[in-house]
């Protein structure tokens, strides 16, 4: 039924948007240059690894040594203007469409980060990723990592159709007021290290 769902609303939400995500094409294209996607493996249901695709937002600045600068850098008005109006994350309804992550669930964060969470926090894998979920509309980046991990677990033990139905909503509003788009001092969230233990 959520597979469902979500190819569906997908599929219309494409065709409604298709306008609006070419404009935003063409803007990365005059403004920041080629390539316009940014292309990430993610790991997705039970950890599995599959290519996500945003909206690039950064500047391919480099050092006098040919060193990418810092993010927040690199990171102009431009792309800063493409991120909390959560276009950057448009291309993501390709990877919902093609069965990679779903409209509502837990973010797909870095491979990295696999090995580093608690048995605990791996049960976020239980679940396709989402482009939006609970821990989006409870905070966003503004909130810690602990917290965070929490409430995406939450939301594998509580998920039904009616809560991602409740989380759409939300989300709709949370993009209109920009808010929690990135913790303090960072572009979006300081990288997760890992816990001191390994078990809840």
């Amino acid at each position: 039924m959520k597979r469902l769902f979500d190819f569906v609303l997908v599929s219309v939400a494409v065709i409604i948007l298709l306008p609006l995500i070419l404009l935003v094409a063409l803007m990365i294209r005059l403004r920041l240059g080629s390539p316009v996607f940014f292309r990430q493996q993610r790991p997705g249901l039970h950890g599995k690894p599959f290519m996500l695709y945003k909206f690039r937002t950064m500047s391919n600045a480099c050092d006098a040594n040919g060193e990418l600068l810092p993010d927040e850098i690199r990171l102009g008005g431009f792309g800063k203007t493409i991120r909390k109006l959560s276009l950057d994350e448009l291309p993501q309804l390709w990877n919902v469409l093609v069965g990679d992550m779903s409209l509502v669930g837990p973010r797909p964060l870095l491979m990295q980060y696999l090995s580093r969470y608690s048995n605990h926090q791996a049960r976020r894998h239980e679940v396709r990723p989402g482009i939006t979920g609970w821990a989006q509309v409870n905070g966003r980046n503004a909130i810690s990592w602990e917290k965070r991990f929490d409430l995406d677990v939450w939301y594998v033990d509580h998920h039904s159709f009616w809560l991602d139905l409740r989380i759409l909503l939300i989300t709709v509003k949370k993009v209109f007021v920009s808010s929690g788009v990135s913790a303090t001092g960072h572009v979006t969230m300081p990288e997760f290290m890992g816990n001191t233990e390994k078990t809840p």
